[in-house]
C-alpha cells in the first residue's frame, strides 16, 4: 500500500493507493494555513490502522514551512512503519493532474511577487528545464506551453498576454501518473530560491 502527501502549497493533499494503484481513500483541502494541526488528524482517519508499505512525498518547490510540515511526516511514518521513502516534486504531481498531451506549464505562487515554475512534456511525461523563481514577465518569458496550471497561472498567462491558465493544486491522487523517475527522488524539500532569514554574522 502507497501513502502520498503534500503539504507544499495552500492544499493539504494525502491519498491511500493499493498495489494496483487503485485509490483507497483521497483527501484535498485547501488552506492558507494550519497544515501541520491538520495533517496528522486526517492520516490517521484516512489509515484507520492501516499501514502503507510505501510513503511519497512531495518535497516542493513551496511553501517553506508547509512542505518541511509534509516531509517531516513522511519520515516519521516511514520510520515508524519500516516503510520505503522517495520523494517527487511539486510542480510535477501538478503538471500530472493536467488533462491532454500536450505540454504543460506549471506556476506556482512564490515569496517577493515571483512565481516557482517549470514546463513539462507529457509524451513521455518529462521536465523540460530546471525549476526557476522568476517574477512573472520573466516566467512568461520562459514558459511557452499553451496551458499553465497552478496558482500562479494567471499572473504568467497575464504577463504573456495569451494562453490558458488553470487554477487548479497538486492533487496526491495525480501521483501514478508521474514516471517511476519523477518519483523517487530524495525525500528533501527543493527550493528554488534561498530561504528570506539570512545566518547572522560571526
Amino acid at each position: 500500500m502507497l501513502l502520498v502527501l503534500d503539504t507544499a502549497t495552500p492544499a493539504c493533499t494525502a491519498a491511500l493507493l493499493d498495489e494496483d494503484g487503485t485509490l483507497v481513500w483521497h483527501f484535498h483541502e485547501v488552506m492558507n494555513r494550519g497544515h501541520a494541526e491538520r495533517l496528522m488528524p486526517l492520516l490517521d482517519a484516512m489509515l484507520d490502522g492501516r499501514r502503507a508499505t510505501s510513503v511519497l512525498v512531495g518535497c516542493g518547490p513551496g511553501s517553506f514551512t508547509g512542505l518541511r510540515v509534509g516531509i517531516a511526516a513522511a519520515h516519521g511514518l516511514a520510520l515508524g512503519w519500516g516503510a520505503s521513502l522517495s520523494g517527487m516534486s511539486t510542480l510535477a504531481l501538478l503538471a500530472a493532474s493536467v488533462p491532454g498531451d500536450d505540454p504543460v506549464g506549471v506556476a506556482l505562487t512564490g515569496g517577493h511577487g515571483e512565481l516557482f515554475v517549470q514546463q513539462f512534456s507529457r509524451a513521455p511525461f518529462a521536465a523540460m528545464g530546471p525549476v526557476a523563481s522568476l517574477v512573472p514577465a520573466e516566467a512568461a518569458r520562459k514558459i511557452d506551453a499553451q496551458t499553465v496550471a497552478g496558482s500562479g497561472a494567471a499572473a504568467l498567462v497575464a504577463a504573456r498576454g495569451a494562453g490558458e491558465a488553470l487554477d487548479i493544486l497538486p492533487d496526491a491522487a495525480a501521483a501514478l501518473r508521474l514516471p517511476q523517475a519523477l518519483r523517487t527522488l530524495a525525500p528533501k524539500p527543493i527550493y528554488a530560491r534561498a530561504p528570506d532569514a539570512k545566518p547572522k554574522a560571526a
